[in-house]
């Protein structure tokens, strides 16, 4: 996928315009004895108790389980994986989330979590820490291997959790979920994947320069290029500003090689990261006249869309496992700057091998997103894929042929890299609503006769449904 900037939808759905459509919103009895549900989970061979956190109507469990770093080799050796239990009721539907990333342990929901009033299982991705083997063989660190850690998980809690799943995740959860149905499609129920970028061919980009060359307006359009432009202009004072920067940060630049690449990499994703994390009315915040402009304003518009630690050591680090992904299976746009003088663009957009320490070995797989893109047209099932209007990522979204069923690409007006159903126009939020509810086999009767019907079941929680933006100084998925 891509590069990096600052604003990272950790969880990057877990908000929506909700309603009460007559759900209990407290935890039910069980139905299945007196057991209690942690005696229940912790009686799964692996599953272990790092903590249960309170929280009212739910019970909230962060866990360990015992995975193979090999699902081929399961001899090979195994490590922890850490992963969450947001406990409602036995007898309520379950929403498997993954934000394909590391893991939000305090409780929260995902959309399809309150749409369906269920339980929620959360999984930290392999590799990110603490779910990384030791030693680290990065050649176990592919989409096969996380969809088969999904798999084993749910084969593990289907004996508790016996009623209809939904898989679900935005960004590269989104694409993570589709994975997972791509390789285990008997498993869930349903899939609902937020913003997943579907880069088929990774050498060809030419969508994502046709999105930069319509997206918004003309004018919000000029105000950005033209920053972005008069920061590389203006290359050498305020690299001497980066510089007093990272030393009173302590920022090294060892992977990237250079300050200077790094510099250039935070300028490059200035336009993009805009387009990801903010809106049309945002315009207003870019300095209208960049030529004009202090040094300061240029800096401190790119910094507070970008980042300046970024591309440091200390912010690559933490993304090791997805730039590794982004240059071994999933891909990486590279986009062209028309607005930009050659002479002043050194390195262009640098591939994910520069974010990645070099002792990692890394080789690209063109056929896995191939096969992924190839699967999802022919042989999707009860699949919805939301997107972003204004969203870069969406340029290259999945799209659905002539075998797929009972599946939906929908389209938010206006929305961004935080697209979701209730973004959706009512006549699609509806649709998208209703076969979420059936998928989960918690459809009314009224909204099987009539899916405009359809509202979530669960009730807002100012809490537990708000919207959690890590500001991880990081563009990607």
């Amino acid at each position: 996928m891509r590069k990096a900037l600052r604003w990272l939808l950790a969880l990057t759905v877990l908000i929506g315009t909700l309603s009460t459509a007559g759900a209990a919103t407290a935890a039910q009895p069980e139905a299945t004895g007196t057991t209690d549900i942690k005696e229940r989970l912790l009686s799964i061979p692996g599953m272990s108790l790092i903590e249960e956190k309170p929280y009212a109507g739910y019970r909230f469990f962060v866990l360990n389980y015992t995975q193979p770093v090999d699902h081929r080799k399961p001899s090979k050796g195994t490590f922890k994986q850490r992963l969450t239990v947001l406990h409602k009721d036995v007898n309520r539907p379950t929403v498997f989330f993954t934000s394909g990333y590391d893991l939000y342990t305090n409780p929260s929901r995902s959309e399809p979590t309150r749409i369906v009033d269920g339980n929620q299982v959360s999984l930290e991705y392999r590799f990110f820490t603490p779910s990384r083997p030791a030693p680290a063989d990065w050649s176990k660190l592919d989409i096969w291997q996380a969809a088969s850690d999904q798999h084993r998980v749910f084969k593990a809690l289907k004996g508790v959790y016996g009623k209809k799943w939904i898989s679900t995740g935005g960004s590269k959860g989104g694409m993570t979920a589709t994975y997972y149905e791509r390789f285990y499609p008997r498993d869930m129920d349903g899939v609902v994947a937020y913003v997943a970028p579907n880069d088929v061919v990774n050498k060809e980009d030419s969508a994502y320069d046709r999105f930069f060359a319509r997206v918004g307006t003309k004018e919000c359009r000029d105000r950005l290029n033209g920053v972005q432009r008069e920061a590389l202009v203006r290359r050498e004072p305020l690299e001497k500003k980066y510089a007093a920067y990272a030393q009173a940060n302590g920022f090294t630049f060892k992977t990237i090689g250079s300050l200077d690449k790094a510099y250039e990499a935070v300028v490059l994703d200035y336009v993009w990261g805009f387009w990801q994390y903010s809106l049309l009315k945002d315009c207003d915040q870019i300095p209208a006249d960049a030529k004009n402009a202090t040094n300061d304003e240029i800096w401190d518009s790119v910094n507070s869309i970008v980042g300046f630690s970024a591309y440091a050591d200390q912010g690559l680090e933490p993304y090791t496992p997805y730039y590794y992904q982004a240059g071994t299976q999933l891909g990486a746009p590279t986009i062209g700057f028309p607005h930009i003088e050659k002479q002043y663009i050194r390195y262009g957009y640098q591939p994910p091998r520069n974010f990645v320490p070099r002792d990692i070995p890394m080789k690209f797989q063109p056929a896995a997103m191939r096969d992924v893109d190839t699967w999802v047209r022919h042989h999707a099932r009860q699949m919805l894929f939301v997107y972003g209007q204004n969203d870069p990522w969406g340029a290259e979204p999945f799209r659905l042929g002539w075998g797929a069923k009972d599946s939906h690409v929908l389209t938010a007006p206006g929305m961004n890299h935080g697209a979701n159903v209730a973004g959706l126009v009512p006549e699609e939020k509806a649709l998208a609503t209703a076969r979420i509810l059936d998928w989960a086999g918690v459809a009314s009767s009224a909204v099987q006769a009539d899916p405009q019907a359809a509202k979530p079941l669960a009730k807002f929680d100012a809490k537990l449904d708000k919207r959690d933006l890590q500001r991880e100084m990081t563009l990607r998925p």
